[in-house]
């Protein structure tokens, strides 16, 4: 097996094994390959090992990769911080994005979402660690973006997605995933109906497993080590 496709395996298996070890279902946890930095080659070959979600980050990036690999079925998920100029071509280029923490780039996305696609599958980002550095809603203001995000006619909200501050301790992992589960739960009982939490990586993604995760977002467990380009360009 190539290294992409073990790697891609292991991660299933991982996945598998904290579900099963939490109670769950296997089917209830989905992964979403990030291939950001990676070439569309990699994300060629991991679909060939059959994974078929992958999230990126950076919109240039995204939609060149997008271009060579049209003749795949793959579902694109745009997972890194938005900027108000890139809303058009996520709008027209994904199924889901993760990362709406202000009204202003739901609006903008719903207004360019185009009338022959389906709905735009979105999550709110919160911010659970509270640092300055890191985008997200703070939990206490979650509900009132909720409530714009729902009203929009061009998007689904389907749930929350975190980034929490990296720890070795895993004990703290689970408590900063599950601030993020309670706060799925207060919503729902508010009459959200969401159905989705995007937590958990490489390093940390049984802890947020254990937690209720319904997609784990991988990226260096299955691709290797990544190197940044010195700008963003989404």
């Amino acid at each position: 097996m190539t290294t992409i496709t073990s790697a891609l395996q292991a991660v299933k298996h991982r996945i598998l094994a904290a579900a099963a070890q939490n109670g769950r279902a296997a089917q209830s946890v989905q992964l979403l390959a990030v291939c950001k930095t990676f070439p569309d080659a990699a994300v060629r070959e991991a679909f060939l090992a059959g994974q078929m979600k992958f999230g990126e980050s950076y919109v240039q990036e995204a939609l060149t990769k997008m271009a060579a690999l049209r003749d795949l079925p793959l579902e694109w998920h745009f997972i890194g911080p938005l900027q108000s100029n890139k809303t058009r071509q996520v709008a027209e280029n994904f199924a889901w994005v993760h990362s709406i923490d202000r009204t202003k780039i739901a609006e903008r996305l719903s207004a360019a979402r185009p009338a022959e696609l389906p709905p735009l599958q979105v999550c709110l980002q919160v911010n659970v660690s509270g640092e300055a550095s890191k985008g997200g809603v703070a939990p206490e203001k979650a509900a009132v973006l909720a409530a714009h995000v729902k009203a929009l006619p061009r998007l689904q909200l389907r749930g929350l997605m975190a980034i929490p501050a990296p720890t070795d301790d895993v004990t703290l992992q689970r408590r900063q995933f599950r601030i993020v589960a309670e706060l799925l739960a207060q919503l729902n009982r508010l009459g959200f109906q969401l159905d989705t939490l995007s937590m958990g990586m490489s390093d940390d993604m049984e802890a947020a497993i254990a937690e209720g995760a319904t997609i784990v977002r991988v990226g260096s467990a299955i691709f290797g080590a990544r190197s940044y380009p010195k700008e963003s360009s989404g």
